[in-house]
């Protein structure tokens, strides 16, 4: 089996901005397929943590493996895309979460967002920044950790500047990782 990723939307998410996700994973990943579920998902409101006035990453990536192993279809990648802020307990937030090697990933879309900054709308930056940590997250269920160089897609962002730095491609190193963890999918 081929890489397959279905595009899950968490909450009200923006057509246009799922579409460009889903389109961009495509040309990264040329092999896959890439498909965008098209059910409501609620945000769960056990993810929120009122002192934090954020919501807890792990508590809705277990939510998004559990909906993987039931089994979307085809697919064999779940991506949460949520338009929340998110954090793990070591974080002040994160732009997305996911276990290496594992089925499910999780993205965030609340501090892609150029106004988040104070800057005006960008709708392409703001569709590049979204592709890059989907690319990045899905990277790491691939078996990818982080790289130290700072222009391949799977570097560790600690702020925007660092997802603005990357590029929304695998260094020649992740590359090759990512082709052989794909390759392995097609072995089995």
């Amino acid at each position: 089996m081929a890489l397959a990723i279905a595009v899950v939307p968490i909450g009200q998410i923006d057509a246009t901005i799922l579409h460009r996700i889903r389109n961009g994973l495509v040309k990264v990943f040329p092999e896959s397929s890439c498909f965008i579920v098209n059910e409501q998902n609620e945000v769960p409101k056990a993810a929120y943590d009122r002192s934090r006035k954020q919501h807890r990453s792990n508590y809705i990536l277990g939510l998004l493996q559990c909906h993987a192993r039931a089994g979307i279809q085809t697919a064999n990648r779940s991506l949460g895309i949520v338009d929340v802020d998110i954090f793990i307990p070591e974080l002040n937030f994160v732009f997305g979460e996911a276990a290496v090697h594992g089925k499910a990933a999780l993205v965030s879309l609340w501090r892609l967002k150029p106004e988040f900054y104070g800057a005006k709308s960008d709708g392409e930056l703001y569709a590049q920044r979204a592709l890059k940590e989907a690319v990045h997250e899905v990277g790491h269920t691939l078996g990818l950790r982080h790289c130290p160089r700072s222009s391949c897609v799977m570097h560790f962002s600690n702020s925007i500047l660092d997802t603005d730095k990357k590029q929304s491609l695998f260094c020649d190193e992740c590359y090759l990782k990512a082709t052989l963890a794909i390759s392995g999918l097609e072995n089995t």
